[in-house]
């Protein structure tokens, strides 16, 4: 081999050694930084060195974790990776591996500022529950407002229902007081009572041929209208009585509609009256027996009678 050949390849290997020796300075180059610790999460470590830089460090099995203490700190005491929590202030080493990782060779600290940050993490902790609870606290009274919304709605809707069925009830009693208000106007020309047994309403068939006669004899008379009223005793409860009454009512008024063959424009709407206008004595059977009545009566307006 020429000499000119071993002098390529001696400087080839020297070449070689000097970037071994740079790679080699490189990956073990030693960082050492002071801070807080920002962060944790797994085998990171994240250091606050200042308002604008930060470190992240990874923790192996080989990290050294130690408390220093004593005039001079140097007692030491091994310490878990558990005592690395957020706000502590550390002294912390490291090199890059092969990934230019920073990997933590020794991580340093006071027994005073784990103290400190402990103290901060139980704060921390502490506001966290508490704004847990306050949420909780918000979130039952935030379904306890909607309940209640949905219960004032309910409700509000029962009142305007009850207040559709009182309007239409008083709608029913202003046209009756209008209807029965208006009968001084007319004459009573004929009139029939149809007295029933305790608790009937069925219409004894005795009564079938007074009613039919004064369907005809009203057919007679110019402008006729009919009204039929329903009574009780008041033996019973009340709205049994006035139910009595109106079945009573009803009964009388369809065999004249029916029977009679009188025009539903002639008939004014049956009256239920239950107790009301006792004409006997309550307090005997007798008097009670007359109470129990339909009375139907025909009418005339006075304007057309002319009197």
């Amino acid at each position: 081999m020429s000499q000119s050949n071993l002098d390529k390849i001696a400087l080839y290997v020297n070449l070689a050694v000097i970037v071994l020796a740079f790679t080699t300075s490189v990956a073990a180059e030693t960082v050492k930084i002071e801070g807080l610790i920002k962060a944790r999460a797994g085998d990171e470590m994240i250091v606050q060195v200042n308002e604008l830089a930060e470190q992240a460090f990874l923790l192996t099995d080989q990290t050294k974790v130690e408390q220093v203490g004593g005039l001079f700190k140097a007692r030491r005491t091994q310490m878990s990776m558990a005592a690395l929590i957020p706000g502590l202030k550390v002294k912390a080493e490291g090199t890059y591996n092969a990934q230019r990782q920073l990997v933590a060779t020794s991580v340093k600290f006071s027994g005073d500022d784990l103290e400190q940050a402990q103290a901060i993490q139980a704060g921390t902790h502490e506001t966290r529950m508490q704004a847990e609870e306050n949420k909780a606290e918000l979130e039952r009274q935030k379904a306890a407002l909607e309940a209640q919304n949905k219960a004032l709605q309910q409700q509000q809707a029962q009142l305007a229902e009850q207040q559709k069925k009182i309007a239409t009830n008083k709608a029913a009693i202003d046209a009756a007081v209008a209807r029965f208000g208006q009968l001084d106007d007319y004459y009573i020309l004929d009139e029939v009572t149809v007295y029933f047994g305790n608790g009937q309403v069925k219409v004894d068939p005795k009564y079938n041929a007074p009613l039919l006669a004064l369907a005809e004899k009203a057919k007679t008379i110019d402008g006729y209208v009919i009204e039929v009223k329903g009574y009780a005793s008041p033996v019973g409860s009340v709205a049994l009585n006035q139910q009595l009454s109106e079945d009573r009512a009803d009964n009388v008024t369809n065999i004249l509609i029916q029977q009679g063959h009188v025009p539903l424009t002639r008939m004014l709407a049956p009256g239920a009256m239950g107790e009301s206008h006792q004409v006997g004595n309550d307090k005997t059977e007798k008097g009670q027996a007359e109470n129990r009545r339909v009375v139907v009566s025909v009418l005339q307006n006075k304007a057309i009678a002319g009197f």
